[in-house]
């Protein structure tokens, strides 16, 4: 999601073909808006979220990413775990790690699809012949947690959870599926709408919805082998700069995540399907757009989760946070 990142260059750089399965944003994507809301998040609000994370279950592994040694300073590496964090919900999806994945992962709470067609020229919205996802009442469910009198245990599964679907949900296709003849039961948000050639053997193949999670990615791969400090950081510091907060805050809607699925159900039914074909990448021209849509969405998503986060644990910001220096 930036027109362009890493400075003095950019511009649409190579596709990077990798068959891999739907995550939603990569962790590109997800760390990307998470390091956005750590600058919205005042220093109070940090402290205390660092240290409900250090109180997660130990079955969970959360506190265990927390790196406490190291030249870095402690904000430092309290950024760092606060970023790997939101991309917790997908670690627990490996079986290697048997106790963690029964106890922790559960799938469709990283989606909340409309089911809808195109009749007439337009988008119709149909009732859902399944699961649909419960994307949307979980971070209903752990909004309210955070705010109770739980344990410190379980509002830190709560907040991974919440940074990860509220990234999830700004993704424009954990919000959709599309039915088509082909697709009567619809394309589980693009993961059935192939874009390699017709034939491709399945380890090679790319879907509609790897390709706008791994958007920033392929418009920005990281070739030089970067550390998240020297790659994302940048990445994420240029994106708050295209989209800065003051331009967005009247966009923020806090807490209203059925306004925030539906932003990105719009951008599905109206944009992400436009132009394309079955087993044919998409355009350059296409390209371009998908990541402009994408970086709106990853800035909008971040200054939502710090917005929230200070709401949640009672610190106001009382100035706009400016973008760190490089």
């Amino acid at each position: 999601m930036l027109r362009r990142i890493l400075p003095g260059v950019f511009i649409f750089a190579v596709l990077i073909g990798i068959a891999m399965p739907a995550f939603a944003w990569d962790d590109t994507g997800h760390k990307i808006t998470a390091y956005i809301a750590w600058q919205r998040m005042t220093p109070e609000v940090r402290e205390k979220v660092n240290k409900i994370l250090l109180a997660a279950p130990e079955d969970s592994n959360i506190a265990a990413f927390f790196v406490n040694y190291g030249s870095r300073t402690v904000e430092s590496r309290r950024r760092d775990h606060f970023m790997l964090m939101a991309t917790w919900a997908d670690m627990v999806r490996d079986n290697k790690f048997p106790v963690r994945s029964k106890n922790y992962h559960h799938g469709n709470w990283h989606y909340d699809d409309t089911f809808w067609q195109w009749k007439d020229g337009k988008a119709v919205f149909i009732d859902k012949p399944e699961d649909g996802g419960v994307g949307l009442t979980k971070l209903a469910d752990f909004n309210q947690l955070i705010r109770s009198n739980a344990t410190d245990a379980e509002k830190a599964v709560a907040i991974v959870w919440m940074e990860h679907i509220i990234g999830d949900l700004h993704q424009p296709l954990h919000t959709s599926a599309k039915v088509t003849d082909t697709n009567p039961k619809g394309d589980q948000g693009g993961n059935l709408f192939l874009l390699t050639p017709k034939g491709t053997p399945r380890a090679n193949q790319q879907n509609l919805h790897w390709y706008w999670d791994s958007i920033v990615s392929r418009n920005i791969p990281n070739t030089k082998d970067l550390c998240d400090a020297d790659y994302i950081d940048p990445l994420a510091q240029e994106l708050m700069k295209l989209h800065p907060y003051d331009k967005l805050k009247s966009n923020i809607e806090p807490a209203k995540f059925d306004l925030w699925a539906k932003e990105s159900l719009n951008f599905a039914t109206t944009e992400v399907y436009k132009d394309l074909k079955w087993f044919e990448m998409p355009s350059d021209k296409y390209m371009k757009r998908a990541f402009e849509i994408a970086q709106g969405r990853l800035a909008l998503a971040g200054y939502r989760m710090g917005d929230l986060f200070n709401e949640a644990f009672a610190a106001m910001v009382t100035t706009p946070t400016t973008v760190p220096a490089k």
